[in-house]
């Protein structure tokens, strides 16, 4: 290694290690060991312009071990993404570019919010499933517009947690190869010695799920590392798997190898010692030297050529091909909803009962022609959540072209894929299962919220009209934990036109997930409802005058709020009838609306849903009451449970009158 590129890679060690002593807060044990990893990807192998993060074709880095991101805020620093030794120096403070862990949008050159290990891994498979059906999908002869790779770089953490296996599991099958994984194999944990819990042969583990699998000895060895990211670009049916055998806490005497380096700084007189371990030329903390940072400016104009190289090719592709060209800016600006609002075909509705998960996947099919780059699947549930696309084919690994996924029974990796295809670009991603599996999602659901990806989750069989199958299969509190989410939209519709106004929500969205809660049991048309459903929750039954009583549902038991109040007119309370299909977004509408909705004069309310209840009562008010689940569900015919746990007309009419005094 020449002089320049050790002092290269100890600039990150050092730069990681002061940010974290300065913060007195973080992880600088895997910097220090996986900064040779890092370098030589970033300096000899990844195709990247700091110049442009968003440059389409550019190769994708994920960070996996999301806690060692001083390593990244390093990178982007020194190789001018923009963040300064200011950043660097507020490292873990309110407000600032280099937060605790890696955040999406909020970081230029931040490809993936991670912090949840094995997430990163998950999401980096699904940028890579991306890549290879946009390559399909566009690429010409000697024009190669979409050609790139996805790297994640993971530690023992990582591929201790299940969702590795699920993912990687699914990039074997599809013969992933543009897909590449570091695994930064130092032996410790928080708690000590891998050996403690984790004695699994990884390598044969991976090698069984349809990896290369490729090994360097040493992890400051950086032509070893260059030499296996070659092998792996060469193997093209298989995505790659890297093994480095590094140390945690590398460069410190007192730390080296031991679990104490991981999560806490080092301290100042290990801070010095590092220094002299390293040879770093200067004492003061944060300082580089002038020469390593035109170094790295060298290394990072070479991802200027090659984007420079990209475009030129990228333009005469347009000329060339220019039905391809319109249709690469429907995948990557396309703006569907104005059209989509006033298209009839796309709203128009049977008047004949049918389960909403019915009607989702007429919406589904319908979206496809009108959104080509619409692509998802489900957790091996397709037949039984209508999300399968027609005459779109399967995504695999002889057709990447195919527009149907199936993520095979790995709800966690499912949702996590779906994230990196929404963060890759181009692709507009659904994917699906029971709402009662959503609990097996749900963390990875949460980083779709927080990195306001728009991801849409068609959740069937949502209460206990499941009926048959029993409590483990009935939802009763999801929704709950949905709508405690922030930056999340959780629609319930209650018929076609509800659930025609849920999807197009969903499909028109930019900047944030969608989940869609949706029947297995045949619902009723319901006069009233419609494109008021984008407002979150609207009347959908009036009366003249003031109302006496407002009554409150959504899903299957809007039904039950309307025969309710026709029997109550006809004993003279005047009762208005409310939609509430999507509460969150009910709430950001302007207080008139609202007021319109449910007026504040109104104390008699009854809300009515199969689920806990537990967010209703912001609705009802101290004077309300809400008919809701209070248990566990049952086995049983549907109708017998829903008469069973009080949802019949008869007992809204009996709590409102109650109510009403």
């Amino acid at each position: 290694m020449v002089y320049k590129e050790e002092t290269a890679v100890n600039a990150l060690r050092i730069l990681s290690a002061d940010m974290v002593e300065h913060a007195k807060s973080g992880h600088p044990g895997m910097p220090l060991g996986a900064a040779g990893i890092a370098y030589e990807l970033w300096a000899n192998e990844l195709r990247h312009n700091p110049k442009d993060t968003k440059w389409a074709d550019r190769d994708r880095f994920v960070l996996s071990s999301g806690h060692g991101c001083a390593l990244l805020y390093s990178l982007l620093h020194l190789f001018g993404y923009g963040l300064t030794v200011d950043d660097l120096m507020h490292f873990r403070q309110f407000g600032s570019l280099t937060p605790g862990h890696p955040e999406y949008g909020h970081t230029p050159g931040v490809e993936a919010t991670t912090g949840p290990l094995g997430s990163g891994i998950a999401m980096a498979v699904g940028m890579a499933a991306a890549e290879a059906h946009l390559a399909a999908v566009f690429n010409r002869e000697d024009y190669p517009v979409v050609n790139h790779y996805t790297y994640a770089l993971c530690g023992d953490g990582c591929m201790m947690e299940g969702i590795s296996t699920e993912a990687c599991s699914l990039a074997g099958t599809l013969g992933l190869g543009k897909l590449i994984i570091f695994y930064d194999s130092n032996g410790i944990t928080i708690e000590g010695s891998t050996d403690l819990a984790f004695t699994e042969n990884v390598e044969g583990k991976m090698e069984a799920l349809g990896f290369q699998t490729l090994m360097v000895e040493d992890g400051n060895d950086l032509a070893a590392i260059g030499k296996a990211i070659q092998a792996a670009k060469a193997e093209k049916e298989k995505p790659s798997f890297i093994t480095v055998k590094t140390k945690i806490g590398f460069g410190c005497p007192a730390k080296e190898g031991k679990a104490n380096s991981h999560g806490e700084p080092l301290g100042a007189e290990n801070i010095k010692e590092l220094r002299k371990t390293l040879k770093w030329p200067e004492e003061e903390p944060f300082k580089v030297p002038e020469e390593i940072y035109d170094w790295y400016k060298k290394l990072g104009s070479k991802g200027e050529e090659a984007q420079r190289c990209w475009n030129q090719m990228f333009e005469k592709y347009c000329l060339e091909y220019p039905e391809l060209a319109r249709l690469w800016r429907r995948y990557f600006d396309g703006e569907a909803s104005a059209e989509l609002l006033e298209d009839k075909a796309f709203w128009d509705m049977e008047d004949k009962p049918d389960a909403t998960r019915n009607i989702s996947g007429i919406m589904i099919n319908r979206l496809k022609d009108r959104i080509p780059n619409l692509i998802g699947g489900a957790a091996d549930l397709s037949p039984s959540t209508k999300t399968y696309m027609k005459d779109e084919g399967t995504f695999s690994k002889n057709n990447y072209k195919g527009r149907n996924l199936h993520f095979g029974i790995r709800e966690g990796a499912m949702a996590a894929i779906g994230n990196g295809l929404a963060l890759h670009g181009g692709i507009r991603p659904y994917v699906s299962t029971f709402l009662v599996f959503s609990d097996y999602l749900k963390p990875m659901a949460r980083l779709s919220a927080l990195m306001s990806l728009p991801v849409t989750y068609v959740l069937t069989h949502d209460s206990i009209g499941v009926g048959e199958d029993g409590p483990t299969h009935e939802p009763v509190e999801h929704m709950t934990m949905f709508r405690a989410m922030p930056r999340i939209m959780t629609f319930r519709p209650a018929d076609a036109r509800e659930t025609a106004a849920a999807w197009y929500y969903a499909a028109t969205v930019k900047d944030h997930p969608t989940v869609l809660a949706l029947s297995r049991q045949n619902l009723p048309q319901i006069s009233g409802t419609g494109k008021g459903a984008l407002h979150g929750g609207y009347v959908v039954k009036a009366c003249s005058g003031m109302p006496q009583a407002i009554l409150m549902a959504s899903g299957s038991e809007l039904q039950l709020a309307v025969r309710a109040a026709e029997i109550l007119e006809e004993e003279g309370i005047q009762v208005q009838v409310v939609s509430m299909i999507c509460m969150e977004l009910f709430d950001s509408q302007p207080e008139e609306y609202k007021e319109s909705v449910l007026p504040k004069t109104v104390r008699a309310r009854v809300a009515i849903e199969a689920q806990t209840g537990l967010e209703w009562g912001r609705y009802t008010g101290l004077d309300g009451a809400c008919i809701s689940m209070n248990s566990f569900g049952a086995s049983g015919k549907a109708e017998v449970l829903f008469e069973h746990f009080g949802f019949t007309v008869d007992h809204v009419v009996e709590t409102t009158r109650r109510i009403c005094g």
